[in-house]
């Protein structure tokens, strides 16, 4: 059973905080890695992450190996389904970050429909 989303008073609020940082990182995926800007998209990331899903959710395990460009088999990301240009790692671990954003999002829609209506 899922974690519940903390401080659910603002849903939408989430939802779009959410929507924000995979706007950021696609910005980040055109040019060339900068690391320290990597970092800090990460740290906002993850405590991103951490105050929606908690910091035991799986999908923030799954954010920390997507950084290294290992989390394929978490995001459900075959090999063989990734782009050619994403064979190199800064660029795989860019799109993976990006999957495990999503699977936030929709993790989260999905928790916002089944919540009982107040």
């Amino acid at each position: 059973m899922p974690e519940q989303i903390h401080s659910m008073s603002e849903p939408n609020a989430h939802l779009q905080s959410l929507r924000a940082q995979i706007e950021k990182l696609e910005v980040l995926c055109h040019r060339p890695p900068d690391p320290a800007v990597l970092a800090r998209f990460d740290d906002e990331t993850e405590n991103l992450i951490k105050s929606l899903l908690g910091p035991t959710h799986p999908q923030m395990e799954a954010y920390k190996y997507a950084k290294l460009g290992e989390a394929a088999e978490m995001v459900n990301l075959p090999e063989g389904a990734q782009e050619e240009s994403v064979q190199d790692l800064p660029q795989k671990s860019i799109q993976q970050r990006r999957q495990v954003l999503e699977g936030c999002l929709a993790e989260l829609r999905s928790m916002k429909e089944t919540e009982p209506k107040r």
